[in-house]
Order: structure tokens, then sequence, then C-alpha cells
């Protein structure tokens, strides 16, 4: 589990992406136990608090649920909770500046849809 963290946004919030991240790509399953504080803290190096106030923001979004003195685990749904959510933020921060920048170069709609097909088909090859 190889994680760089950045300047762009708090540690606690990129803790929070890797855990959605790996739940997404499967690493963690619905009600399947996550990697614990102590694990994350020695492993990263990072302080046990700033890991909790990560987790505490998935448990808050219904993403992880605390069993009483065995760890965290991830909640029913949470993969179509952080779809959801993922969906919504690349639609609002990706979307709408892009099609925003188009419609300053005055491009069209058909013009951005030509553009992605030609990228795609290109990553084809």
């Amino acid at each position: 589990m190889m994680i760089s963290f950045d300047d762009s946004q708090p540690i606690f919030q990129q803790i929070a992406e890797k855990i959605e991240d790996d739940i997404l790509k499967g690493v963690y399953c619905e009600d399947e136990q996550i990697i614990s504080v102590a694990q994350f803290a020695s492993t990263f190096q990072i302080n046990p608090a700033t890991i909790v106030k990560g987790i505490a923001l998935l448990v808050n979004e219904n993403i992880l649920y605390k069993k009483r003195g065995l760890g965290m685990y991830v909640a029913a749904g949470a993969k179509k909770v952080i779809t959801s959510k993922r969906r919504a933020r690349f639609y609002d921060e990706l979307v709408v500046k892009l099609l925003n920048e188009a419609e300053k170069l005055e491009m069209t709609y058909e013009d951005v849809i030509e553009m992605i097909k030609q990228r795609s088909g290109d990553d084809r090859k």
C-alpha cells in the first residue's frame, strides 16, 4: 500500500480518499475490516490522531462503521456512496470547468466530444 501525501489538501482528507480508493478497487469489501489506525500510523509514520480524523470523515458519510473492540469495517453500500459522491465531484470540478473553457474558446459540445473520442482512439493504439 503506497501513498504519498501532498500539500493540495489536508493529510486526513488524503487518508480518507486512500481508503475510498481501496474500497473502489476491491481491496476492502463490504463488512470487511480495514487496516487499523496503529498499522496505518506505523506504516506511513503519521500521527494516529490524523488517521482517526480521516476515518471519522468516512464514518460520518456511512462508508465505514465501528465494531466495538474489533476495529473499523466497510459499510454496506459504501462503494455506491463513494461512486455517487465522486461522480458529483467529477461533474462539478471537471466537466463544468471543461465546458466553461470550451465556451470561451467558442467550441461546441460536439467539438468537445470529438476531442474526447480522438483521445480515446489514441489510447487504443
